[in-house]
């Protein structure tokens, strides 16, 4: 059976970026995404509840990112999950759920210094997960 690892998203940021460099010398940038989902109870009750989602961001698109994206900012990821896990100082073992983007598309057009950007981010990815020109 095939298997397929995609994930569609769209929110807003929760904090402004952090652009730092792995020990290869890449560009990685760490974004928490809030997603939020509106329904309607079985009693007709309106209802919103948020999501909140680690996403991760690698080379140029990284930097892009970095530069013209802020709280706030309204962004479309698309890209793949992945589960990592570390020892932590203290011993115990930790684990996270994350999505490494291979898209990231800029929604709204927030400033960040005197620079303003709307559009896609080069996608740049550590092992070839770049874009590979899928029509959808």
């Amino acid at each position: 059976m095939a298997n397929l690892n995609r994930v569609f998203l769209m929110g807003n940021l929760t904090r402004d970026l952090e652009l730092k460099y792995g020990k290869n010398g890449q560009p990685v940038t760490n974004m928490r995404l809030a997603v939020n989902r509106a329904y309607t109870t079985q009693t007709g009750e309106k209802k919103e509840e948020v999501c909140f989602v680690n996403i991760v961001v690698w080379g140029k698109q990284a930097e892009s990112c970095h530069t013209y994206l802020v709280k706030g900012s309204a962004v479309f990821i698309e890209g793949r999950l992945q589960s990592r896990s570390w020892d932590a100082e203290d011993g115990t073992k930790k684990s996270i759920l994350e999505v490494v983007a291979d898209r990231v598309q800029f929604i709204d057009r927030k400033k960040k210094g005197d620079d303003e950007y709307s559009g896609d981010a080069d996608a740049s990815a550590p092992g070839g997960a770049g874009n590979d020109d899928a029509p959808f």
